[in-house]
């Protein structure tokens, strides 16, 4: 067991995929800064290799300002603002077992329509079961796997402004 834990700290540490999650890591920490200072605004964001999206009608000062703040906040041990509970692996985690779960409880159930709907309360018990250990499953994965807490040389270089019609997005390009 040891090894295999060595083993996947190596993957996660990894130049691209370190820098993917520290990436994930920091756009998560912006997004909780700035759910601080304006609550209830809307906002979104992905990360990517080359950086991440912060998507939102904000000034551009205003997110390079959440930036800085965040990755101070992050490089002073608040690590758990790399966690964020309406991320995408805490979706995919409950998509996948609710999933599995439910075509689980399915196998076997007969050809006949009937023999599915007989089925179908069981189905949704699993899924339900299942979306309820994915919660606690989904941040986890986030804590370990998908982010980093700690940004290390991880810098901002730019920050690109971008709008589609009334939606407004940054990209905010990183190195290190």
């Amino acid at each position: 067991m040891v090894e295999s834990t060595n083993d996947l700290h190596n993957i996660l540490e990894y130049g691209p995929i370190s820098r993917v999650r520290r990436n994930h890591g920091l756009e998560h920490a912006t997004l909780h800064v700035l759910a601080e200072r304006h609550p209830g605004r809307p906002l979104a964001g992905h990360s990517d290799l080359g950086g991440f999206w912060i998507i939102g009608d904000l000034p551009a000062e205003e997110l390079a300002s959440a930036i800085q703040e965040a990755r101070a906040r992050l490089e002073s041990g608040e690590s758990k603002l790399a966690v964020h509970p309406n991320c995408g692996t805490n979706f995919a985690t409950s998509g996948i077992l609710a999933g599995l779960a439910a075509a689980v409880a399915m196998f076997g159930a007969g050809k006949k329509a009937r023999d599915n709907l007989d089925r179908l309360p069981l189905a949704i018990l699993a899924a339900t079961l299942a979306l309820i250990v994915a919660q606690p499953l989904g941040m986890q994965l986030q804590e370990r796997v998908t982010t980093s807490g700690a940004p290390g040389r991880l810098r901002v270089v730019e920050i690109i402004p971008h709008a589609q019609g009334k939606m407004k997005a940054y990209r905010v390009v990183t190195e290190g």
